[in-house]
């Protein structure tokens, strides 16, 4: 067991030293010192987002960056999706909607939706965002020197997540330390292995011209978590993104509840792990009950160096990730157990179930 001791020991500083990287600046989006004037075609599928579009619309149309089409798709919603974007098109002629039809056999609907929305594009970039997420400031500007600069393919963000309900608390910081512990995010754009990559469907910055050659959405059609699917063969392909952590300048309230985030993030946390339950299961054993080993087999000087270790990167997770440092100590237990149950979810939607998301199925 000493073995097993010191190799909790050894991963538990290992994460710790991975946050630490990614508090470095160029885990974030730079600050532009150009004015550019390409054109870039921010893509939103929506589909029953009322709630949400008006909102995302108002961010868009204030951006400093002026050179923007925005092109919603209405993926078949039945609530005031449509009629809300209707109306700010009267007021700004950036903005057009797209009427989705019946989804094609074979797709999915989020997928389906970004095809259709990069072939009515004409922008030199595309910007696909989630209609939840919120965007301030010059997020547009700064991507498109930082693609400029490093000639990027792909430019992804993870948004600074906005944690309001306590089934919130207990359930969206695991993306953070799952994704923060593992993942250099300087070396997705530094190193060329395709393992070293990650991204976030909620916003994707392309290149369109790489993009009209190679059809991500098309390629990962049926694919539930096409996003890191898609940066990973574009670094098969021999091409540079950059996978980068939001600040206040962009934001997302992914889920309202407990129920929500479960559902949610159960349809994407194996993704993290290489799509390898095994993997996924033994970070969920070492970082929720590797301290039986340490306690029962080191020296107590030791002890203290792995309890310091693993609530030093829990803090570090929190700094880097704009979140509440406080409520993620409180609430270490609960989000181990809610890391599990998503782990468990994805495994029997995978072998034993069907999977749905706004009211489709998913295989």
């Amino acid at each position: 067991m000493i073995i097993l001791a010191f190799i909790i020991l050894t991963f538990t500083l290992l994460q710790m030293i991975v946050a630490l990287m990614n508090l470095l600046p160029g885990a974030s989006l730079p600050e532009s010192k150009k004015n550019h004037e390409d054109l870039v075609s921010v893509l939103i599928p929506a589909r029953n987002e009322e709630n949400n579009i008006g909102t995302i619309l108002s961010d868009l149309i204030s951006q400093d960056y002026r050179n923007i089409e925005i092109i919603i798709y209405d993926d078949q919603s039945d609530d005031q999706t449509g009629e809300i974007v209707r109306k700010f098109a009267l007021s700004d002629s950036r903005i057009s909607m797209l009427d989705g039809g019946k989804l094609p056999e074979g797709w999915l609907g989020k997928n389906h939706a970004c095809h259709v929305l990069a072939q009515k594009s004409t922008g030199r970039y595309l910007l696909f965002l989630d209609a939840d997420v919120r965007i301030s400031n010059n997020s547009i500007g700064k991507a498109v020197s930082l693609a400029k600069n490093h000639h990027l393919a792909l430019i992804s963000i993870f948004p600074k997540q906005i944690i309001v309900s306590p089934g919130e608390r207990i359930t969206v910081p695991n993306m953070n330390y799952i994704l923060l512990t593992l993942l250099p995010l300087i070396l997705a754009r530094r190193s060329w292995f395709s393992s070293l990559s990650a991204a976030n469907g909620q916003f994707m910055f392309f290149d369109a011209w790489i993009y009209s050659i190679h059809q991500p959405h098309l390629l990962m059609k049926n694919n539930k978590v096409e996003d890191i699917a898609i940066s990973r063969y574009l670094k098969k392909m021999g091409y540079k993104i950059a996978c980068l952590k939001g600040d206040e300048g962009i934001a997302c309230r992914m889920y309202s509840s407990f129920g929500e985030a479960v559902r949610g993030f159960s349809k994407n946390v194996i993704a993290f792990f290489g799509n390898s339950f095994f993997t996924a299961s033994f970070f969920w054993l070492i970082t929720t009950l590797g301290f039986i080993p340490v306690i029962l087999s080191l020296q107590p000087e030791l002890i203290w160096i792995y309890a310091g270790t693993y609530l030093l990167t829990r803090i570090i997770v929190s700094a880097a990730s704009h979140q509440n440092i406080l409520y993620n100590l409180l609430f270490i237990i609960p989000l181990q157990l809610s890391m599990g149950i998503f782990i468990y979810n994805a495994f029997i939607n995978k072998y034993f179930r069907k999977f749905q998301w706004k009211g489709r199925n998913i295989a």
